[in-house]
């Protein structure tokens, strides 16, 4: 009888399915930067930060390809060392803060390119427009503890995007040709994040 027991305990351990071993992390905004770079007179490149970023990422430790990520950047806090300027891109011609006061992104697919490479595709939503984004992904899910307890992991993410695709459109044409701000956006985002 014991023995018919132990052989059923095994039998239904092997049929039942491996279960997905998921974490969940939070974004640190505290050590997380997301900036912007967009070609100005077709000469040189401005560069700015883009306010801080809060989210939550989901790590399925067995398949990293079934994670996902959910991210908001606060455009309000958008900073290119010239507040004029900081005060045009907070405004309607370009992020228009008041009516849209964050930049969101979440993750539809996760595909791995090599080790600690992979490209995440979701829905970007700037002003209100969602249109789908890759992000370039660099960083390895091992994970460490900082002085004070808490578990962390790190990352990047890279993209362009064509601001025109999200309705920020405000531009002057120069007499040469060209255009005083362009339309590629460049977009890194550093992050930091810590186990929950």
């Amino acid at each position: 009888m014991q023995r018919l027991l132990r052989l059923t305990i095994i039998a239904t351990a092997l049929a039942a399915p491996t279960l997905a071993i998921a974490s969940t992390w939070q974004i640190d905004p505290a050590h997380t930067n997301a900036q912007f770079a967009v070609r100005h007179l077709m000469v040189s490149t401005v560069r700015g930060q883009m306010g801080k970023v809060s989210g939550v990422v989901t790590l399925d430790e067995n398949d990293l390809t079934k994670s996902s990520v959910e991210a908001t950047i606060d455009t309000k806090g958008i900073d290119t060392r010239e507040p004029k300027r900081d005060e045009h891109l907070r405004g309607p011609d370009f992020l228009d803060v008041a009516k849209y006061p964050t930049i969101t992104f979440k993750s539809t697919k996760v595909e791995r390119v090599a080790d600690g490479k992979y490209k995440v595709t979701g829905n970007l939503t700037i002003r209100d427009v969602t249109k789908p984004a890759v992000l370039e992904v660099t960083g390895s899910p091992k994970p460490l503890t900082d002085p004070f307890g808490n578990v962390k992991l790190g990352g990047a993410a890279t993209t362009r995007i064509n601001r025109q695709d999200f309705g920020v459109s405000w531009s002057k044409s120069l007499d040469g040709g060209g255009l005083v701000v362009g339309d590629d956006v460049d977009i890194t985002v550093d992050v930091e994040l810590v186990k929950k």
